[in-house]
């Protein structure tokens, strides 16, 4: 692996050994070339890459090429942004013909580990920059190129194919699959499937179902009918994790290229005929919307920087944060966590305004959503820090807008302060699932059966770590919460002080030098639970006042440090805890269980590495020291599992498998706020972009 200066990668592969070859090759699903499917942690088979329109939609795939999730596909549409998402064109099957022969330049994974066809073999090269680039190498010569990129302006797929060597004529064959599905879903051969194609100008476009969005194909290839169902693909990420991993798909016919004469251009859209016509032909068009966005690429300063923008996409009149892809929207909790890295540390205070925003609106009793249902449901209110976040979140865009001599109007102002107020009148008063501050000034909560933590795992109708009284973090955010406000008003400053004198008395375990991870459990005034968990960092490191200093501090953290630090983050419960689980693996109930019992959470990094730093100073030698221990081997990640990205979780035990979703917002802002700002000092990066999601004038 070859590593360029902009930190992203080349892939060479070998070539691969002879296969199997099966008697019957003219059946929809050949079994020409057999091969073992699957592949070891690390290998380029479990390598994802992922572009994003910018309202929730993306296209995703492996760097292998076989799609192994049912996420995978090359047009999925979010058509109530970020929600409302539908799998439209899942991919294709593509044969170069050259005078030599027919060679296959795509592959699929079919029951009896079967894999059809055999183009990965011939994958030479594959790289990520600006976007997915794979370079072939037929056998007689012939070399090809393939990319794929999302359209920011159109929200369209774009797919490109040229001849990079080569001697005589070259034609290409694509035949792409269509479903027309909720993205969580499968889909199965049906009668119902619309086959039929209108063509319209060198677009040909379908309609699979009644209330799904049309599909539209631009293309400068031939289109013939030839209807076909292609039936089992199998997702090996979908069986691993203990779900449906079977699907049939529907594949209208062919599109041949003539890559000698011209290069080849598929644009793939939803609902073109909602957008202005095109205007040129699709290889001039595709040419116009790769100029477009490969400028927009350039113009961030970091690769970490441009993967962040992935996240921040559009939700009504405003913005908000994809907690991660491919099967999360947007989660109240992440999106603040997320906030502070992906826009204030990278100086994108438009989108940090715009975000905040659109959830100052949604306060009811004191809470903020934690999640936003799909269909046009209630929203729900079932988290107790997702609002503190909130807060902590608001507080630090008006401090990144003072230092950065960004103007506030007083409006927005305003409606941010009256958000911070109710949610801290409703805390303070009482609001649902026992969330309330006690006597002693700190926050209880806790209602049967409800998971209100980050913690918030559940199996069936247990909930796995239930964590009902005073959990630790919840502390830290209150009284930080409580301080950021009450540097406004002096209402909430006596409430503060009170719970800040109780915490430490309530907290602090002296024979391990850490904290209790919570206190009043099940509302038991005076008992305590003394797991082991990394919830305990937050009162020294990742909020603006600790709650600890001096010698209890250090000795936290190095406990912490010892007992829970990973290269890829912390352990979510220590090694030799009651309940400790080192594998996040298997079906849904086990990777549930494991969920918070050990598995690793990258995101936890940058608390942690924010409190190492603190209890040691802070100084320049000490920043480096942290930078080479921790943000390196994070920055090693970005090329193992999402490619440019981070993952939600890992093995709590070594080598510390990813899982999860391969690309997560809140795992990839703490990153960046680690290397932006925690590391840099205090010095937070002014950005490169002031307004990076400015709206076409038109569309190309």
């Amino acid at each position: 692996m070859a590593v360029s200066r902009a930190g992203l990668a080349e892939w060479r592969f070998p070539g691969d050994p002879e296969t199997r070859r099966a008697s019957n090759p003219q059946e929809v699903r050949p079994l020409i070339h057999a091969e073992a499917a699957g592949g070891s942690p690390g290998e380029a088979s479990d390598r994802e890459w992922l572009e994003t329109d910018g309202a929730g939609g993306f296209a995703s795939g492996t760097v292998r090429l076989p799609r192994t999730r049912r996420y995978h596909a090359l047009l999925l549409a979010a058509t109530h942004p970020p929600a409302g998402r539908f799998v439209l064109v899942n991919g294709f099957d593509a044969v170069a013909e050259t005078p030599s022969g027919r060679f296959p330049i795509s592959e699929q994974t079919y029951p009896g580990a079967v894999s059809f066809p055999e183009g990965s073999r011939r994958v030479e090269s594959f790289r990520t920059d600006p976007w997915p680039r794979w370079t072939f190498a037929l056998e007689d010569g012939t070399r090809i190129e393939q990319e794929v990129f999302a359209s920011r302006l159109t929200r369209a797929t774009v797919l490109r194919w040229r001849v990079v060597s080569g001697a005589g004529p070259v034609s290409l064959e694509v035949r792409p699959f269509l479903s027309g599905r909720d993205y969580h879903s499968l889909h199965h051969e049906n009668p119902g499937f619309r086959f039929e194609p209108e063509a319209i100008g060198d677009a040909v476009r379908f309609r699979p179902y009644e209330g799904v969005p049309e599909i539209s194909i631009q293309s400068n290839g031939e289109y013939s009918h030839e209807p076909l169902w292609y039936r089992d693909f199998l997702y090996a990420e979908e069986r691993s994790r203990g779900l449906d991993f079977q699907e049939d798909l529907a594949s209208p016919g062919v599109f041949r290229f003539p890559l000698s004469k011209s290069d080849g251009a598929m644009i793939l859209e939803a609902n073109a005929d909602e957008r202005a016509p095109s205007l040129s032909g699709a290889v001039r068009r595709a040419d116009a919307l790769a100029a477009a966005e490969e400028r927009r690429r350039r113009a961030f300063s970091s690769p970490l920087e441009r993967a962040a923008d992935d996240y921040i996409v559009r939700r009504g009149e405003g913005k908000t944060v994809v907690a991660g892809y491919p099967w999360f929207l947007d989660w109240g909790r992440d999106t603040f966590i997320s906030l502070r890295g992906l826009c204030l540390s990278t100086g994108r205070l438009a989108d940090a305004r715009a975000i905040l925003l659109e959830w100052a609106g949604a306060v009811s009793e004191g809470m903020l959503p934690n999640r936003f249902p799909e269909r046009g449901e209630e929203p729900e209110y079932n988290a107790v820090d997702a609002s503190l976040w909130y807060v902590v979140a608001v507080y630090e865009y008006l401090a990144a807008a003072k230092r950065l001599a960004r103007r506030i109007s007083a409006a927005d102002r305003e409606a941010l302060q009256d958000a911070t107020d109710r949610i801290l009148e409703g805390y303070t008063a009482g609001t649902r699932y026992g969330i309330r501050a006690d006597g002693d000034g700190l926050l209880a909560c806790g209602a049967p059966g409800i998971q209100l933590t980050w913690m918030d795992a559940k199996v069936g109708d247990r909930v796995v770590t239930p964590r009902a009284g005073k959990p630790v973090e919840v502390q830290a955010l209150w009284i930080n919460a409580l301080r950021l406000a009450g540097t406004r008003t002096s209402r909430w400053k006596a409430l503060a002080d009170r719970a800040a004198g109780a915490f430490p008395e309530r907290f602090w375990k002296e024979d391990t030098g850490s904290l209790y991870d919570v206190v009043d459990c099940d509302g038991v005034a005076g008992t305590a639970d003394p797991s082991f968990r990394p919830n305990q960092i937050f009162a020294v490191g990742g909020l603006p006042f600790p709650l600890l200093t001096g010698a209890r501090a250090r000795r936290l953290v190095d406990a912490v440090e010892e007992r829970l630090w990973t290269p890829l983050g912390l352990r979510s419960l220590a090694p030799g805890e009651p309940g400790y689980a080192g594998r996040y693996a298997g079906g849904v109930l086990d990777r549930d269980g494991a969920y918070h019992q050990g598995t690793v959470w990258p995101w936890l990094i940058g608390p942690f590495v924010e409190a190492w730093l603190r209890v040691r100073g802070g100084g320049p030698d000490v920043r480096r020291d942290a930078e080479e221990r921790f943000l390196v081997p994070l920055r090693a990640h970005l090329q193992t599992a999402g490619l440019g990205h981070i993952s939600e979780v890992a093995d709590g035990d070594a080598p510390h498998r990813p899982g999860g979703c391969p690309f997560q917002a809140w795992s990839l802002a703490e990153a960046l706020r680690l290397e932006l700002d925690v590391l840099a000092g205090g010095r937070r990066s002014a950005g490169s972009r002031a307004n990076p999601d400015r709206e076409p004038a038109s569309s190309l």
